[in-house]
């Protein structure tokens, strides 16, 4: 059983996926033994329907399979915003034909929320390997405002042309590499959040992440030319992280402190200087150096010697830890995102005793592991800038002074335990984030 047989084993929703060069002639017949006797309609925007659309459509007409006519978004500044559930919403209570996305992120989280909200199911063609959302559960939606992820199935199929998808823009492939990328650090964040008894490591949801990982982000050279040899393993790892969730029911093994950069900064209305939004791979390309610097800076430490009582003495009451958490984000549109997620996570002083105690008698292993699982920074970088993504802060409009500040921001906004949360229990965030920041740092602040 190879890696996608054995990942579409343990998927709780998706049942059906083909990867492959030239394969959209065969998404007529995808479509017709997932949903046998189903109407469909093409769900796709004058880009996408261009570049596979109409080949989907001859495809499910030689398969014998009714078809509405394609609803088109022509919006030129189509995102997922709750305006354009509101107008797919419309289209999809008039019939009760199975949506077909043609298209990647935006395409694919719209159509699996209002397939959902309309009683049904749906299957994509994806068009880029621009991020791991294609076999996800949930959808990520502005709605009044803020980035929220709604709860609702991933598609019941995925069909994704190699060839299609190594001609997609180079910004969209070098954002999806820097997504996959990302599932390193979040996999250190799932490893030291099971040594720490937090949060068990699931060791079937964690292989089909990470088993082929190094090898998908091995060629950033050939990911950037565009070869298909290389799109290939890419779009597979991105794929199997969407099948992970499913299987874990969360996103844990694909998400860790890298992508809380992200939902921080798009709940913050981030936007760059010429009023665009950094897509979320870019953003999370440089969440992930984020956490990779901080893990860098936590392998360094002298964890055998770590003043336990001293970290303990420096731990908050809930209360302290409350007000703090409410202070920081008063006069945001989210002001007790941090009091809830800092009472989710909250522990005793005891309790972080001894779970500084487990750290430090088994700091041996944990190194050892981590070390195997962490690619260095500077090697991090490299490939990054290679695939064309962004590896400093400034290149997506956030000062390096502003990235420091989300450092504490970004560990408030979520319950997952991560290396930001090892660098604020072992009382070594200051000085970590004085190595990374400081003279010298990684992002020196001038």
């Amino acid at each position: 059983m190879n890696r996608v047989e054995n990942a579409l084993a343990h998927a709780t929703e998706t049942k059906a996926l083909r990867i492959g060069a030239g394969i959209l002639p065969l998404s007529g017949d995808m479509f017709r033994e997932l949903f046998p006797g189903k109407r469909a309609v093409i769900i796709a925007d004058p880009t996408t329907l261009r570049v596979a659309g109409s080949d989907v459509r001859d495809s499910l007409a030689a398969a014998g399979v009714e078809q509405d006519q394609p609803h088109i978004f022509t919006s030129p500044d189509l995102h997922a915003e709750w305006k354009f559930v509101e107008e797919l919403d419309a289209v999809l209570q008039r019939t009760d034909a199975i949506p077909v996305a043609v298209g990647s992120g935006t395409i694919n989280d719209l159509v699996k929320l209002c397939s959902h909200r309309n009683g049904r199911r749906y299957m994509v063609v994806g068009t880029a390997a621009s991020m791991d959302g294609y076999t996800s559960f949930g959808a990520s939606i502005t709605f009044e405002g803020a980035k929220q992820t709604f709860s609702c199935p991933a598609p019941l199929g995925v069909l994704a042309d190699t060839a299609i998808i190594a001609a997609a823009p180079k910004e969209m492939t070098a954002s999806g590499y820097a997504d996959l990328f990302a599932k390193v650090p979040a996999g250190a964040d799932w490893i030291i959040s099971d040594a720490l008894g937090v949060e068990p490591l699931d060791e079937r949801a964690f292989a089909i992440v990470q088993d082929g990982l190094q090898d998908a982000l091995g060629d950033p050279e050939g990911v950037r030319q565009g070869t298909v040899e290389t799109i290939g393993p890419l779009i597979e790892g991105l794929m199997l992280g969407g099948f992970a969730m499913q299987a874990h029911q969360t996103s844990r093994p694909a998400s860790g402190a890298d992508h809380q950069f992200s939902h921080l900064w798009n709940m913050e209305h981030h936007k760059m200087a010429d009023g665009h939004t950094p897509s979320h791979g870019f953003q999370v390309s440089i969440g992930l150096l984020a956490a990779t610097a901080y893990y860098e800076q936590f392998l360094r430490s002298d964890i055998a010697r770590l003043d336990i009582e001293g970290a303990v003495a420096a731990w908050p009451e809930l209360a302290e830890a409350e007000k703090y958490a409410l202070e920081l984000y008063a006069g945001t549109d989210f002001p007790e995102i941090g009091l809830k997620e800092t009472r989710a996570k909250y522990i005793g002083k005891q309790q972080l005793r001894e779970q500084l105690a487990t750290l430090k008698n088994n700091w041996p292993q944990i190194k050892a592991r981590l070390e195997k699982q962490i690619i260095p920074f500077a090697e991090a970088s490299r490939r990054l800038r290679i695939v064309g993504a962004p590896t400093r802060p400034e290149e997506i409009g956030i000062t390096r002074r502003r990235m420091k500040e989300s450092v504490i921001r970004a560990q408030h906004i979520r319950r997952r335990f991560t290396i930001l949360d090892v660098a604020v229990r072992t009382n070594l965030l200051g000085q970590w984030t004085d190595a990374i920041f400081g003279p010298g740092g990684v992002w020196e602040i001038k």
